[in-house]
């Protein structure tokens, strides 16, 4: 009976204040790209009462419902990194909508035809960083991997695996969601994809509950673009480069009020050469070679053809339907010659000449179904997805290993036939209610995933003349790998302070199973498993407003590492005789608990922005070497890389970065990061507990040249590391290019060089009781890149300042508030 009188009460109140109450509604956009603006905030001041201040938030679509007491206000719409729109002494006796508000970005006070080419490249969201980085010049030209070496936190090592903050578990989202793009968790494609395709790269340390908790460092979200001008427009760019890497791409779009088609196409050709040298010495009074020298040249083609075709549907004016379908072909070679050197007592022993020469076949197809319903203009919504993703490699190997000192003849001939296959299923929803000055938000997803490899390998009989299967790495090994998640968050402004509270449920199911004889190099783990883990996934996001131009943030989420790709292969490389490397199936998850706490300051011409960070992981991934206890046919012992859960790593570190506009023809950004991570653990009675500090730097200079001639440099370095076995050496490079408009700016030509030096080697040190290993890889020589965009049916760059050149369903053409 008390709860029913106290729900009737909460009425009664709720019925009272709706009689005696107006609603504010309104939308918040970026004044140049019109984008939505998530979690602006509506500020009313009452003048009546000064110590009455009330408002809400935008919900996703930018807009924002607010009921208030009738009254005198100041009225302003306030969101971080721009400026604030303000009306004073507004009187409010009735219900009002303040159509579209634009605001814009909090630069310097420049000339008004320079506003558009100073815009500062971050925006900051209260669980998220938004870098427009196609405005960086040494991404014009350049692939995808390249321009996120360009994002302040974010690391390309030589090899292509991305880091966060120095951490590589890191998770990669096209749009929001997993993509094709990036199948059998492989980042290559990322190399071949223009840079010019992706709109924005969100970094995301802390993410919210609506996000997978899948990646301990983060998230990394990939935005591409999609035009929403009226009419047919696009753009067609043309690249080559030295050493060869050709590029024909083409972003398309048709816009009408009923329906917008968006296309992005592109052929690419490319060569990529690479090199390495490894340095191994063997201890023990058994061992018949005590010295090796290996050098390793790399010959990589890459090409294909991707593409990226979507249209959009309003079937109503507040609901949308979008269908789009991804593909991609590519046909990939690889040859790497190696030439091996054995030595005993400084004798030399033999010396060897390998080849392997590697194809890869790729097939991507992606559908993606996605469903918007807008309820209503205050907020309440309702999206729906369903995707899926299928993937097909076929890597067939042929490796030759001849004898030339001190005789002459063929060693050994291996054949390997390695057959991939990917199905992947996403269902999602997610709703957001708009509850006055707060909002909530609930979703689902699941995730089902399969992986089968099938891989066969067959060996030369010198005897015989003939290849002979070999069972024990003839296997199939088929991998699911299922994730089902549920979420909620609620998110407020109270005063000066914002939050967003979140909880995620995800249920992860990971089940192995290999078909065919034991493996012939024993294996340090079971690769048959059917494992089901249940786990709590809160996030808290706070930021504080200290000043005007002055915010203080704090974030906190856990976090999951999932073992995919490479990590759960249980097939070695074969690479080299000598040195393989071979994933662990029977790998867990690693969990993570992460904090966070950063500040921005604003000045005229100056942003500065630093954050300190902590993470604790349990389980955590670590790649140790050891000697398998075999040994070539001649005599050399076999080392082998392999995944291994420890148990837990401590990592804390801080970072900065510093915005500096001195002039409308400068730009200068730097960043710098500094991490400390502490791994505990031990696995075959050997203890691989270790510390390691490292850091990395950035800093990028654009300068305006006379006749509007743009000049880019940006330069970073990376600190040297260590674990608990190796010890890796610092590592600098120098990115270079210059740009220049032409045809009344609708082209652009643009010279980018990368790696200036040549000087992106990764050099490292392995040491055990057993061996020692001195190796240097660069995985891809400088390269010089010419190329050249048009721009059809889009507005110039004056046209975009001064607001006109865009056609809009007319919401967009109301142009704010009015008095």
């Amino acid at each position: 009976m008390k709860k029913i009188l106290l729900l009737l009460s909460i009425f009664l109140l709720q019925y009272s204040f709706a009689q005696n109450s107006v609603t504010l509604t309104g939308t918040v956009v970026d004044e140049e790209t019109k984008d939505p603006l998530e979690f602006a905030t509506l500020v009313l001041r009452s003048l009546d009462n000064p110590d009455v201040v009330t408002g809400g938030m935008t919900d996703a679509d930018g807009k924002f419902n607010v009921k208030v007491s009738p009254g005198n206000y100041d009225v302003s719409v306030e969101f971080i990194s721009y400026r604030p729109f303000t009306l004073k002494n507004q009187s409010i006796t009735s219900s009002k909508d303040f159509g579209v508000i634009p605001l814009s970005l909090d630069i310097a006070q420049l000339d008004e035809v320079e506003v558009v080419g100073e815009r500062t490249t971050v925006e900051l969201r209260l669980d998220k960083k938004i870098y427009n980085i196609g405005k960086d010049l040494t991404t014009q030209g350049a692939s995808v991997s390249d321009a996120l070496d360009n994002v302040p936190s974010v690391t390309v090592d030589v090899d292509g695996t991305i880091a966060l903050r120095g951490n590589d578990n890191v998770r990669i989202l096209i749009n929001g969601k997993p993509s094709a793009m990036a199948g059998f968790g492989d980042t290559n494609i990322f190399q071949q994809l223009p840079a010019d395709a992706i709109e924005s790269v969100e970094v995301i340390t802390s993410p919210s509950a609506r996000y997978d908790a899948e990646g301990t460092a983060g998230i990394l979200n990939i935005i591409l673009k999609k035009d929403e001008i009226l009419g047919f427009n696009g753009s067609v760019s043309l690249r080559t480069g030295i050493p060869e890497n050709h590029n024909i791409s083409a972003n398309i779009n048709y816009r009408r009020k009923k329906f917008n088609i968006f296309n992005t196409t592109g052929v690419y050709y490319r060569k990529s050469p690479g090199n390495a040298f490894y340095e191994n010495r063997y201890f023990g009074d058994s061992v018949d070679v005590d010295h090796t020298l290996e050098d390793r040249d790399r010959d990589r083609r890459y090409r294909g053809i991707n593409t990226n075709l979507g249209i959009e549907y309003y079937l109503t004016e507040n609901s949308s339907i979008t269908g789009s379908v991804f593909g991609r072909l590519g046909d990939d070679k690889s040859i790497v010659e190696n030439t091996t050197s054995r030595f005993l007592n400084n004798e030399t022993v033999n010396e060897t000449s390998r080849i392997e020469e590697e194809g890869e076949k790729d097939t991507s197809i992606q559908f993606a179904v996605n469903y918007i319903n807008n309820f209503n203009s205050e907020g309440h919504k309702l999206t729906a997805d369903f995707q899926y993703s299928y993937d097909k490699e076929d890597r067939p190997t042929f490796i030759e290993e001849n004898l030339f000192y001190p005789t002459e003849g063929l060693m050994a001939r291996e054949q390997i036939f390695q057959k991939e296959k990917q199905n992947e299923y996403l269902i999602q929803a997610d709703y957001v209610l708009p509850m006055g000055d707060a909002q909530f938000e609930a979703g689902f997803r699941s995730n089902m995933e399969n992986e089968v490899t099938d891989y066969a390998l067959e060996q030369y009989n010198l005897e015989t003349g003939e290849y002979e299967p070999n069972l024990g790495l003839t296997n199939i090994f088929d991998y699911t790998e299922n994730v089902h998640a549920l979420y909620t968050q609620y998110g407020n402004k109270t005063g000066k302070l914002s939050f967003l509270l979140g909880l995620r449920l995800e249920n992860t199911i990971l089940k192995g199973k290999v078909t065919g004889e034991d493996s012939a190099i024993d294996l340090p783990y079971d690769p048959n498993f059917d494992k089901n883990y249940l786990g709590l996934f809160p996030t808290v996001n706070l930021i504080y407003e200290l000043g005007e131009e002055e915010d203080l943030s704090v974030g906190y989420n856990r976090r999951i590492n999932r073992p995919r790709g490479w990590f759960i292969n249980p097939f070695p490389s074969r690479d080299s005789r000598t040195n393989i490397s071979q994933g662990n199936p029977d790998l867990n998850p690693a969990f993570s608990n992460a904090f966070d706490v950063g500040y921005l300051k604003r000045w005229k011409n100056l942003t500065f922005s630093t954050s300190v960070y902590f993470q604790h992981e349990t389980e955590s991934f670590e790649f140790i070497q050891e000697d398998t206890g075999l040994t070539t046919e001649d005599g050399v012992a076999i080392i082998r890389s392999i995944p291994i859960n420890l148990s837990s790593e401590d990592r804390f570190g801080g970072e900065f970065s510093i915005m500096y506009n001195p002039s409308r023809k400068v730009r200068l950004n730097t960043s710098f990061n500094i991490f400390k991570s502490k791994t505990d653990g031990e696995f075959n009675g050997i203890d691989y507990g270790a510390e390691n500090t490292s850091w990395f730097s950035r800093l990028s200079a654009n300068i305006t040249l006379p006749a509007e001639i743009q000049w880019q440099t940006t330069g970073f370095y990376r600190g040297p590391s260590k674990t608990a076995i190796s010890e890796r050496k610092g590592m600098f490079g120098v990115n270079m290019a210059v740009s220049k408009d032409l045809i009344k700016d609708k082209a652009t030509i643009n010279l980018n060089v990368s790696d200036l030096f040549n000087s992106r080697k990764m050099r490292s040190y392995t040491f055990t009781d057993v061996f020692t290993s001195d190796s240097e890889n660069q995985w891809r020589e400088r390269q010089f890149t010419l190329s050249f965009t048009y721009r059809f049916n889009q507005p110039n760059k004056k046209e975009r300042e001064k607001g006109q050149g865009r056609e809009d369903n007319g919401d967009d053409e109301m142009g704010g508030f009015e008095g």
